[in-house]
């Protein structure tokens, strides 16, 4: 009886199912795949491969009720629109730098990019100008495709907003006709903004096909991870090289400042972008968290004001921007029409730790930044719950977070150039991978590019990272004399100088570098030391031989010395133990400054014997050796070929370049007596002291290097290291470095 009441109720369950499903009051969900059904679970970010729904977009709950129904609010696209228009843009989605790069290309001349020539009558924007200059002065330009390894357009392709003035048109048909274009393969294509009102979506306008993508505000679902590259967005008042320091003067303990948390920009009344920021205001208090938002922009605004916008314009003008920027602890960084904000750069330099809210925005050089050392990655979702999160942040955490956002912006974003550098040692980090750089160069002090891989690929070869590494440096120097006078008397100079340097206990051994005109003196000619003497033939008899990264120096200090430097065996000593402290610098004793000459409106050199220095001259210096390679390899060969030309100031070039690396300025050390370049006559045509247009030329070259430089590296010091109980009232016997104090 069980059995047969079990049997009549399976039954008439079955029957009741056929009959919903008849009358359509149940759909299947192959039926509900194309339906209302499937575009309801597309807005929730449901994909039928997950089990869990993925949450893409902001919650339509901090949506005010009185906006529910308003035209912006129903001009959200859904994510299968937005899919349907990124499949006709992205046709090589798939594409990874194995399938869609030729590595052939760089094999036989390296790295190397190309700048198509300007066509006639393209229009370029400044923006763009700048970025091809900064290529065009880096060491990656050829002039010579058949040499490239990598393609950048002359066409504009930075702003693709069809009711932008800067918009390109016929981009399509003018990049098909490129005779190198290859459909994109080995091209890198550079944008800043896409898509256009109401969607913003990422349509350029044209097939991108195998091309690298570096674009501002990419989003994470059509990001080609390990192909294109995350730029910030920046604006056309962005430098183009050099740019501002970093706001950080000095850190305050405790870290905190007047707000903890700001924000002042646009709120948008009608399209995408709306939603997160129309919320702002159920987190602001007025009092340390003020994020303050205008409708009052655009030629339509007032048509669709909403009832909070006089009164948000009004808070709004209550505020000075930059006063909030520089006096809060963190600065909300949330999306616009497009995901990307100039509100991020601009906190960076501020040293205002961003919060990020733009869930999948692809943030800025995501492949080699660590950005949770520098900034808080918020989600939309979640806004109510920002300030809880940002208060709960432990103070030395913020310092830390605080710290790392001017060392970001002073690597990698202070100005175009460096955010293009930055985008070239990506790519070339890919293509000779087995010299690619190691995260820690990229996230610490000075950053990935000033760090070339090509050098050495163990961390400890460079000068940057012994602290962090626990190590030391190597407890002996490599002397490098410059010589460019014959060899015509055993009480030269040199000679003197060369024995003094040779009975130095760290001394390893001794280079001369021959760069006068007459040949070679005889070995017999030299005096027999303790050390070994290598004597090499300057290559071209040019001054910037002296800084090649010999293979004979096999040490990480070298001692570079003028042929005609007065030096004691004590001297040399105490600079190279003083060096060791400080292997990252240039120490040494022939001291130089700079200053602004504010009649002639450019900068100044001087010799004068002051407490303030800039400079140390290499003729009596010692410096880690990574600093030729560095000399050799990353400065442009047109300053080192006005320094060859002039034979001189190849002293000043390495110092500002060493000052533009650690941000430091080098360290003088005392000696016995004051240093004097002791000439070698007046009549003597090797001496460059005797030349009376030296000084000027100096004066010439220092403008010249901060030009390249785009800003004046040097740093100004007043510090003087002088031995223990140098110049004290007690015994010369209880002294190390006694010969010091002797006339």
């Amino acid at each position: 009886m069980q059995a047969k009441k079990r049997y009549l109720f399976l039954l008439s369950g079955a029957c009741g199912l056929v009959l919903l499903f008849y009358i359509g009051g149940v759909r299947l969900p192959a039926a509900a795949a194309g339906g209302r059904g499937r575009r309801e679970r597309g807005r929730a970010g449901y994909r039928s491969d997950q089990p869990w729904p993925h949450f893409s977009d902001p919650l339509h709950a901090f949506l005010p009720w009185d906006q529910a129904d308003t035209e912006g609010y129903n001009l959200h696209v859904s994510p299968r629109h937005k899919r349907e228009v990124n499949a006709g843009v992205y046709k090589g989605k798939r594409c990874r730098m194995d399938s869609c790069f030729d590595f052939s290309r760089c094999e036989k001349n390296g790295f190397k990019v190309y700048v198509y020539p300007q066509q006639k009558g393209e229009k370029i924007s400044e923006s763009y100008q700048n970025i091809l200059s900064a290529i065009e002065a880096s060491r990656f330009y050829t002039s010579d495709p058949g040499q490239a390894c990598l393609f950048v357009l002359s066409l504009d392709t930075l702003d693709r907003d069809q009711l932008s003035p800067q918009y390109v048109h016929n981009l399509r048909t003018k990049v098909q006709n490129l005779p190198l274009w290859n459909d994109g393969r080995n091209h890198l294509v550079f944008n800043l903004y896409s898509g256009t009102w109401p969607d913003y979506t990422e349509d350029l306008g044209f097939d991108v096909g195998q091309a690298m993508l570096a674009k501002a505000s990419i989003g994470t679902e059509n990001f080609r991870r390990g192909f294109d590259v995350s730029i910030p967005l920046f604006s056309k008042e962005h430098p183009r090289s050099g740019g501002e320091r970093g706001f950080l003067k000095y850190n305050s303990i405790p870290p905190y400042r007047k707000y903890m948390l700001v924000f002042k920009g646009k709120r948008y009344l009608t399209g995408i972008g709306s939603d997160t920021r129309n919320a702002l205001h159920h987190v602001h208090n007025a009092e340390d968290v003020v994020l303050l938002t205008t409708c009052k922009h655009g030629k339509d605004w007032q048509k669709h004001k909403d009832a909070r916008c006089d009164r948000d314009n009004t808070e709004y003008d209550k505020y000075d921007y930059r006063e909030m920027l520089h006096n809060s602890t963190f600065c909300l960084v949330p999306r616009g029409r497009r995901l990307g904000s100039f509100r991020f750069l601009e906190a960076l330099q501020a040293a205002c730790v961003p919060v990020m809210l733009s869930n999948g925005w692809e943030l800025p050089f995501s492949e080699i930044i660590d950005w949770n050392t520098a900034a808080v990655i918020g989600d939309e979702r979640l806004l109510l719950q920002i300030p809880s999160t940002v208060r709960s942040i432990h103070q030395d955490k913020i310092l830390s977070l605080r710290q790392q956002t001017q060392f970001l912006w002073e690597a990698y974003f202070s100005s175009v150039e460096k955010i293009v550098l930055t985008t070239l040692e990506i790519i070339q980090d890919r293509v000779l991978e087995h010299g690619s750089r190691s995260s820690l160069m990229w996230n610490s002090h000075p950053g990935g590019l000033f760090t070339l891989p090509q050098y050495s690929g163990y961390l400890g070869d460079f000068p940057f990272y012994y602290a962090t590494l626990g190590i030391k440096t190597y407890p002996k120097f490599t002397a490098v004399i410059h010589a460019v006078s014959p060899l015509v008397s055993q009480s030269q100079p040199i000679l003197k100088l060369l024995l003094a340097v040779a009975k130095s206990q760290y001394c390893a051994q001794i280079i001369v570098l021959w760069n006068c005109d007459k040949p070679l003196p005889a070995k017999h000619r030299w005096p027999a030391t303790a050390v070994p003497v290598v004597v090499i033939e300057g290559e071209n008899k040019v001054m910037s031989s002296r800084f090649l990264p010999y293979e004979t120096i096999v040490t990480d200090a070298v001692l570079s010395l003028d042929e005609d430097t007065v030096l004691s065996t004590t001297e040399v000593d105490f600079a190279f133990t003083v060096w060791q402290s400080f292997p990252e610098r240039i120490v040494g004793y022939p001291a130089r400054s700079h200053f602004w000459d504010s009649a002639k409106e450019r900068w100044g050199y001087t010799s004068k014997w002051t407490n303030d220095y800039s400079m140390v001259l290499t003729g009596a210096a010692i410096y880690h050796r990574y600093y030729h390679f560095l000399y050799t390899n990353f400065l442009p060969s047109s300053l080192k070929s006005m320094v060859d030309q002039l034979a001189n100031c190849e002293d000043i070039l390495m110092n500002f370049l060493v000052s533009a690396v650690t941000k430091l300025p080098p360290i003088k050390v005392t000696q016995k007596k004051q240093y004097k370049e002791t000439m070698m006559g007046q009549s003597s045509r090797a001496s460059r002291w005797a030349d009376p247009d030296h000084f000027a030329q100096r004066q010439t070259c220092m403008n010249k290097f901060a030009s390249w430089f785009g800003a004046m590296p040097l740093v100004h010091s007043q510090m003087r290291l002088d031995p223990v109980l140098f110049k004290d009232q007690v015994s010369i016997l209880r002294k190390k470095y006694r010969d010091i104090e002797r006339l």
